[in-house]
C-alpha cells in the first residue's frame, strides 16, 4: 500500500472533506488518512468487511466497526432541535447545479457516537466516466489503479445502507454533466429515502452540506 491507496481500495478526492472539520458534511473524522485506507484494507482482507451491493451495479458498500471515534452524521428531528434547522440551495463541487438541502449546524448539535462506518465505493471505471464528464479548467490528476474508490463514508448505528437523500437521487438521474451518476430515479426508493429523511437532517460544519 502507497499513500491513500491500496490494492483494493482508494480514497477518492470526493471524500476527502470527511477528514476536513471545516469542511465536513455528515460525518466527520479526524484521523490519518493513509492510516484509515490501511484499516479498511485489513478488515476487507480478513472477510470482516465484505463487499455488498449498492444501488447500482458500479457501487458498493463495506461496513467496518467504527475504530475511528466518528460520531453519527444524520440526527433525527425532533421537536426540540427543529428550530435549529438551516436549508439553502447547495453545490457539492463548482461544476454542479444547487439543490435545496437542511441541515443541522455542527455546532449547535452533538450526535451519538457511530457504531458502524458504511464506507461506499464507486468503481474506479465509473468515476472516471464521471470526471471526464464534468467542465474542468485544469489538468485533472490521474486516479490510482485500485479497483475501488472510497467516495464517501457514512458514521451510523446501523450495518447496512440506509437512503441516500432524494435530492442526490435526483441530481444522480440528470447525469454524469450534471455532477451525478447517470442512474435513472428509481421511485420505490425514492418513496423510502423521502420517509426516512423527512424525519432526519445532515449535520454540517461547511456551508455545503450534501
Amino acid at each position: 500500500m502507497s499513500g491513500l491507496a491500496g490494492d483494493t481500495f482508494f480514497l477518492d478526492d470526493f471524500a476527502l472533506k470527511v477528514f476536513d472539520p471545516k469542511a465536513a458534511s455528515g460525518t466527520c473524522i479526524s484521523f490519518d488518512k493513509a492510516e484509515f485506507v490501511r484499516i479498511v484494507h485489513e478488515h476487507h482482507a480478513k472477510g470482516a468487511a465484505p463487499l455488498r451491493e449498492g444501488y447500482a451495479p458500479f457501487c458498493r458498500h463495506i461496513f467496518v466497526p467504527n475504530f475511528c471515534g466518528a460520531r453519527c452524521g444524520t440526527l433525527t428531528i425532533t421537536d426540540q432541535n427543529r428550530h435549529l434547522l438551516r436549508s439553502g440551495y447547495i453545490k457539492r463541487r463548482p461544476e454542479e447545479l444547487a439543490v435545496l438541502a437542511r441541515w443541522f449546524p455542527a455546532g449547535r448539535v452533538q450526535a451519538p457516537q457511530a457504531t458502524w462506518l458504511d464506507i461506499i465505493l464507486y468503481s474506479r471505471e465509473q468515476l472516471v466516466a464521471e470526471r471526464d464528464a464534468l467542465p474542468r479548467s485544469g489538468p485533472v490528476a490521474e486516479l490510482p489503479y485500485a479497483p475501488w474508490g472510497i467516495i464517501s463514508i457514512k458514521g451510523q448505528m446501523e450495518d447496512y445502507e440506509t437512503p441516500m437523500t432524494p435530492a442526490t437521487a435526483m441530481r444522480n438521474a440528470l447525469g454524469r454533466e450534471e455532477g451525478g451518476s447517470g442512474v435513472p430515479l428509481d421511485r420505490v426508493a425514492y418513496e423510502e429515502a423521502m420517509q426516512f429523511w423527512d424525519t432526519h437532517a445532515l449535520i454540517s460544519a461547511g456551508a455545503t452540506p450534501g
